[in-house]
């Protein structure tokens, strides 16, 4: 890892990035949360059928609904406000869901914003089949956001509620945990170069065994199945309609060093002070690193480790690195999932409103 290059980027503990937002915390909004599920427009007779759950300010009462190892206090199918701040994409990890995030996307429904949730086919928690093809995986994933972004600004009951920037194009965010944290980073921007990746696992496989025991071979993988040669940049399309991101636990250890200098948008980066399925000092600080710019800051949560961006499911589900429920004795993943929300209304409230 080369040495931090701009001293103008900010590292931020979490303790001292929460504490100057006391007074800058959004006002409690008088909505809830509604709810719908949504298909994605098929651009392909090629094309699986993918879904994504859409979240958005309503009048209407809410109440718990189960769905599976998350449950959603969502009002089904409540009548949508008139208008919203802007619209906000998430990201899930690998052979994860898009109902993993409900406090973080039913705080921004309440606070204005659309939210678009995405399911990843070919990476969701009942089908991993995109990971056998590495160069497939890492355009699709950034592909299928903005497929999700194409519906609803094709679809005029949601689209003509989204607000404007001063240049008259939509005010658009997107979240991303894990290999969704890599995923809107490529959104704005980052290319990942596969080769670096197996070098990576070929020299800190000890240190960062998870990752490493996943993504086993994937460098010439890649080659073989028609991705980019040894060094080279896989061919991955930023989507330029995003404004502003917020990656958590991001699988960072692709991205080539010039791709991430060339992000030009606001991210905030977080990492688990305890992630042992993306080590941060591999992944998360990476990236810091190599953002060139002072709209970037890093914040490296006390005793988290990687599954505290999600909601703890009511079931004990699996992972590759220990189950999705458990965390470091004495966290608490409500409480902070509470101010990772409302930080996560502030960073775009701010972020978008300046474009």
């Amino acid at each position: 890892m080369r040495a931090h290059s701009n001293p103008a980027l900010r590292v931020l503990p979490l303790v001292m990035a929460t504490a100057g937002l006391a007074l800058a915390l959004p006002a409690a909004s008088a909505a809830e949360a509604g709810f719908r599920q949504m298909t994605v427009t098929a651009t392909s007779a090629n094309d699986k059928p993918a879904h994504f759950a859409l979240y958005y300010p309503t009048s209407d009462a809410a109440r718990v609904i189960p769905m599976g190892p998350f449950p959603q206090t969502v009002a089904i199918n409540g009548a949508p406000e008139s208008k919203f701040k802007g619209l906000i994409v998430i990201s899930h990890g690998t052979a994860s869901t898009e109902l993993g995030f409900a406090t973080l996307a039913q705080a921004l429904a309440r606070h204005g914003y659309l939210v678009a949730s995405v399911e990843h086919v070919g990476d969701t928690w009942q089908d991993q089949s995109m990971r056998a093809t590495p160069g497939r995986y890492f355009a699709e994933r950034p592909r299928q956001v903005s497929r999700v972004i194409d519906t609803l600004l094709a679809d005029p009951l949601w689209s003509a509620r989204i607000a404007q920037g001063a240049d008259g194009r939509p005010l658009i965010g997107a979240i991303g945990h894990s290999a969704g944290g890599y995923t809107v980073l490529a959104l704005a921007g980052g290319k990942p170069v596969l080769s670096r990746l197996r070098a990576h696992c070929e020299t800190e496989a000890a240190l960062d065994p998870v990752l490493c025991k996943l993504s086993h071979g994937i460098g010439s993988a890649s080659v073989q199945a028609g991705g980019a040669a040894d060094g080279q940049e896989e061919p991955v399309q930023a989507d330029p309609r995003v404004r502003a991101v917020m990656a958590l636990a991001p699988m960072g250890v692709a991205f080539s060093a010039s791709s991430l200098a060339s992000i030009t948008v606001p991210v905030a980066i977080y990492a688990g002070e305890k992630d042992t399925f993306l080590v941060p000092r591999f992944h998360a600080s990476w990236v810091m690193q190599n953002m060139n710019g002072t709209q970037t800051t890093l914040q490296l949560v006390p005793n988290a480790g990687h599954y505290a961006f999600m909601n703890t499911p009511t079931t004990d589900l699996p992972s590759p690195d220990g189950s999705v429920a458990a965390d470091p004795p004495g966290f608490d993943r409500a409480a902070f999932l509470d101010r990772l929300a409302q930080e996560s209304v502030v960073f775009f409230d701010k972020n978008l409103r300046q474009q």
